[in-house]
């Protein structure tokens, strides 16, 4: 059975989701954030170094990384389900939005947090962050236009993955400036998996 270390308030709710849409087994396993600092706590470092979450165990494997986890999942335990053909044209959109999630869309909204938190030291940073913000919801909300989901006519992992970042958008009070990226994430919201998983998860500020 996959084993989820689960940090409150965190990325490893997307992994809670993605294994209720599979109606897979799992059993979770809660980390808490420190009340002042917000970090995680030592206990995940005694289950990968990085002290991170998500981290999955499958036996005596050990996965990190959202889009790694959610990747793996599907593969070996997804039975055909969540992810394209991947002999398809829509497997490599399918890969390239697992990718871009952390590796480019999150890295402006993770500054504009961290470098918010300068105060006047950081005012120079603001305008290209503020910039690279708007760049990225701009590319996400065009790319969902007439578009249930990222990929093909049903949900993928890629959807799952993707989720993040509207809901880091809304947080900071940017997502009403892109109506099809809010029309999706409410429609994310809605399913009975996602429902299943945050009651499961625990509170999550960033699904309200």
């Amino acid at each position: 059975m996959i084993k989820v270390h689960h940090l409150n308030e965190s990325r490893s709710q997307r992994i809670l989701w993605l294994l209720e849409e599979l109606s897979l087994p799992y059993e979770i396993v809660q980390h808490t954030r420190d009340a002042k600092t917000r970090l995680a706590p030592p206990s995940l470092t005694d289950v990968h170094p990085l002290g991170k979450s998500p981290v999955i165990q499958d036996g005596a494997l050990v996965v990190i990384e959202s889009g790694a986890i959610i990747d793996y999942i599907i593969r070996r335990h997804g039975g055909g389900r969540l992810a394209p053909d991947a002999a398809s044209a829509d497997y490599d959109r399918y890969q390239q939005w697992l990718h871009y999630a952390e590796g480019s869309a999150m890295l402006p909204l993770m500054l504009n947090m961290y470098v918010g938190r300068l105060g006047e030291a950081g005012a120079p940073l603001h305008p290209r962050i503020q910039s690279e913000i708007a760049n990225h919801l701009a590319f996400v909300n065009d790319s969902l236009a007439g578009r249930d989901y990222f990929v093909g006519d049903s949900l993928t992992g890629a959807d799952i993955q993707m989720s993040f970042v509207p809901e880091v958008a809304k947080a900071m009070g940017k997502l009403a400036d892109y109506p099809h990226m809010a029309a999706w994430i409410g429609r994310m919201h809605a399913r009975p998996a996602w429902k299943t998983a945050l009651d499961k998860g625990g509170p999550y500020a960033l699904g309200a």
